[in-house]
């Protein structure tokens, strides 16, 4: 049986989502086509003001709503300016934030590469990461808080080697975490010890 077009497309949509499969995303389509038709323009409007109100902080890549160019995290001066966290994703930045033990800056790398391709390596955000560093003499420590996979690893040295120029103390979260882990789905505890046994 083939679906109308229409709702071949919007599964085709969803099927680009990160982690979500044709199944998934045939999933949303139908639950959507159970909604009224209130609860369907509430959704509409919600992504259509996604792109209205967030922003990208022009420091560390991270969403905010307001009016300033950078995120309350970087315009926080309480914040410490020596130490600059280098995370995956954004929901690295929270779960790192959820622990509090992490007081400095953060940049949102935008991804990992699992081979060090230069058409992969340009996806990533390393152009603006060495700007930020060259541009701000004041870090002294750059940690390297990437997920403990196979692309995390390769990610991670690549990163040691691209900023090893720079002659800055350069870090790896502590071995708390489990190789093949997620930073967004590891305890705030577990966390915590990954972030004080860094070396």
């Amino acid at each position: 049986m083939n679906y109308p077009p229409s709702v071949k497309k919007l599964i085709d949509l969803f099927s680009k989502f990160p982690t979500v499969g044709p199944r998934t995303a045939s999933r949303f389509v139908f639950y959507l086509l159970r909604l009224s038709k209130e609860e369907i323009e509430e959704l509409i409007n919600s992504i259509s003001n996604l792109k209205k109100t967030v922003k990208i902080c022009s420091f560390c890549f991270n969403p905010f709503e307001g009016e300033e160019e950078f995120c309350p995290i970087c315009s926080n001066p309480s914040r410490d300016r020596t130490l600059l966290c280098i995370v995956e994703k954004e929901t690295d930045l929270l779960s790192i934030e959820k622990t509090k033990k992490y007081r400095g800056l953060y940049f949102i790398l935008g991804g990992t590469v699992s081979r060090l391709k230069k058409a992969d390596i340009e996806k990533l955000r390393t152009k603006e990461l060495e700007e930020r560093v060259k541009n701000h003499p004041e870090i002294k420590e750059i940690i390297i808080a990437i997920n403990p996979t196979v692309q995390g690893e390769a990610t991670a040295l690549y990163l040691e080697r691209l900023l090893k120029p720079f002659h800055k103390k350069i870090t790896r979260l502590g071995r708390g975490l489990p190789v093949g882990g997620e930073l967004e789905y590891a305890d705030e505890e577990t966390l915590s010890s990954a972030l004080e046994g860094r070396k």
